[in-house]
């Protein structure tokens, strides 16, 4: 069962943009160059300040701006939700 949530999961990301004001760690660490640790540093980043813009997410300590260049395309900044 767990096996057929994560392959729904990497399902619904090939074809969505993950959004980094509302995802979770587990969403955000399928995303090239996430690994657990920069996920969980997303969101606590995103609990103190919320992105305005997905360009926003070089403020996070560990995620540059190579990241942002490679994964962009499957990004998006929905609504703050505080």
């Amino acid at each position: 069962m767990k096996i057929l949530g994560l392959l729904l999961m990497a399902f619904s990301l090939a074809f969505s943009a993950v959004d980094i004001n509302s995802a979770s760690a587990k969403e955000l660490s399928s995303l090239k160059g996430i690994g657990v640790k920069k996920a969980e540093a997303i969101v606590a980043y995103r609990k103190a300040h919320c992105f305005k813009s997905v360009d926003g997410i070089v403020k996070v300590k560990g995620i540059g701006k190579k990241f942002l260049e490679k994964n962009k395309a499957n990004l998006k900044a929905g609504d703050c939700k505080k």
